[in-house]
Order: C-alpha cells, then structure tokens, then sequence
C-alpha cells in the first residue's frame, strides 16, 4: 500500500487549466487548418483501405488459406509455403530476371526524368516549353495494352515500320520481339518513353525553388549554362533526386505485371519471368491464394529491408534521407 502511494505521488501532476489550454490550442489549431485536413481525407481514406487493412490477409501466407473456411479457421502450415518458394527451381531465375530489369531501370530510367528536367529548364521560350511538357506528358496516360500494340506495330518483324524501312534500303529484318539479348533493355526503353516525361513533373518544380540570385552570381563569374546546371541546378535539388531514389530501391522487386505480361513471348519466356508474372500463373491461376500471399510478403520484406539500407546509405553520406 505504502508503494503504490509512493508511486502515485511520483506522478507528474498536470493541473486542470494546463490541461485545458493545451485542448484549447489543438482545437484552435484543427479549427484554422481544417480545410488542409479536409483535403488529407481522402489520401488518408486510400492508405488506409488500400495499404493498411490489405495487410491483414498477409496472414493467409503462413496457412493453407480455403475460401469456405476463411482466414479465422483456415490450417496453419507455419514457413511451408516459404520452402517451397525457396526450394523451387525456378526461383533463381526469376530473381535474377527480377533484379536485373530492376537494375536497368535504375540505371537508365531513372536519370531519364532528371536530364528532361534539366533540358526543359534550358527552353526560354514558354510556349514552346509547354508544347514539348504536352507531348512528353501524353505517354503516361496509355495503357500498357496500347504501348504494347504501338510497339508491335514499329517492331514486329513480319510488317513492323522499322523492319518495313531497313528492309526498303536494302536490310535484313531483326526480330526486336523476340531477341533475347535485347529484351531487357525494349522493356527499359518502354518505361522511358511512357513515363519519363511524367516523372518530370517533380524535378521541375524542384528547380523553381533553387535561388535565381545565385545564377546571377554565377553568369557574373563568367559562369557558362552547363557549369550553372552543374553547379547551381544539380545540387539545389539534390536532396530531391536522393528521396525519389531511395523509394525507387524500395521498389526493386516491382518491375510491374502488365508489360512484361504483354511483351512475353516463347524466345524470352525465360527472361520474361518475374516475380509478379511467376505469381499469376503459379498462385493466382492456380489457385494458390497462399502460395502467392508468401511470394508478395518476400518482395515487400525485400522491399522494406533496401529502403533502409539506402536510407542508412544516404545518411552516411550527411543526406537528409527519407525520414
């Protein structure tokens, strides 16, 4: 008796006015910003009903999940269905498929936005400047079925227009479809043309915020456009293009299901295979709804542990990082 007085006494005592202003502030506070909060609504609504609550049926890749009896009384199976992922043959070959179209597209995609960016920075003229953003935009808005038939339509090599135009001048037709040794780098050039002109849009307006004193300062010195952009440009949104990298490693084993899906064919099946195609036809054709709950947590764990590791990175060398 004399402890549990002895610890109540200890607490902090908060007197009811504090209390009372400290409400006071945070209802003032929610009362002046409401209209911001009103329009955090809805992207707080998708988190929430598309990210979070999802992840409740991760349970399912540690049970052999049966729709008739539900995640509440379907039989655990503990990491079975992890060994079978890790004990298949096939799992070398779409982790290795997986990382490399990864790698490439962080090699090649990735500084695609950033060099449009810096290019359309350089376009004096404004008109002509909104006409090149429109054209470069537009690609982000077509399915993946059209690129794929726009893709046909160029490269087939049967009536292709590219093999039509070497064939016209003399040429032997290239099958560009189905050439291995090319198929990695058509799926990287794809993602270029659709989305880097997208992509654009945040480093764009990262450069408005750099100071144009210092470009002044700098033509002053004697300073040419490409030292500016060097000097000036490249570091004011530094700390931009490290955030978007470190999401991009966290994306590393997302290369996405419907391209690949649609440019697949039986030359590169081998090289066609990824994660996300591997899931489609092994566990959601088949059936194996907890078969591929385990392939989708492997990823995200993947996932999760590059972004850290990245950030960690970034941090070592004196960034701001992600959080």
């Amino acid at each position: 008796m004399t402890t549990q007085t002895n610890s109540i006494s200890k607490m902090p005592f908060v007197k009811p006015t504090v209390r009372a202003s400290k409400t006071k502030k945070i209802l003032l506070a929610l009362f002046r910003d409401r209209y911001l909060y009103l329009l955090a609504i809805p992207g707080i609504l998708y988190f929430l009903i598309f990210k979070f609550v999802p992840m409740w049926g991760l349970i399912i890749s540690f049970q052999n999940y049966s729709p008739f009896l539900g995640i509440l009384h379907s039989p655990w199976v503990g990491f079975e269905h992890f060994q079978r992922l890790f004990g298949n043959e096939d799992f070398k070959i779409i982790f290795r498929n997986t990382l490399a179209i990864s790698f490439l597209n962080l090699l090649l995609f990735f500084p695609a936005p950033i060099v449009l960016s810096l290019l359309l920075n350089e376009v004096s003229s404004s008109v002509y400047k909104r006409w090149i953003q429109t054209v470069i935009y537009f690609p982000h808005f077509l399915s993946w079925v059209i690129i794929a038939g726009i893709t046909f339509i160029m490269l087939g090599q049967a009536d292709g227009l590219v093999n039509e135009i070497i064939a016209y001048f003399g040429g032997e037709k290239i099958a560009f479809l189905s050439e291995p040794k090319t198929f990695w780098l058509l799926l990287v050039v794809q993602n270029i043309w659709r989305d880097a002109g997208w992509g654009t849009v945040i480093f764009l307006a990262a450069i408005t915020s750099v100071d144009p004193a210092l470009y002044e300062s700098a033509r002053m010195d004697g300073a040419n456009r490409f030292r500016q952009i060097w000097h000036i440009t490249l570091p004011g949104i530094k700390n931009v293009i490290i955030v978007l990298l470190i999401l991009r490693i966290g994306q590393v084993m997302e290369v996405g299901f419907e391209q690949i899906y649609l440019m697949s064919n039986a030359p590169v099946a081998s090289l066609a295979d990824v994660f996300d195609t591997y899931v489609y036809r092994n566990g959601v054709r088949a059936g194996q709804f907890s078969y591929s709950a385990a392939v989708g947590l492997f990823k995200s764990v993947i996932g999760l542990i590059m972004v850290l590791l990245a950030n960690r990175l970034a941090k070592m060398f004196g960034e701001e990082g992600v959080y």
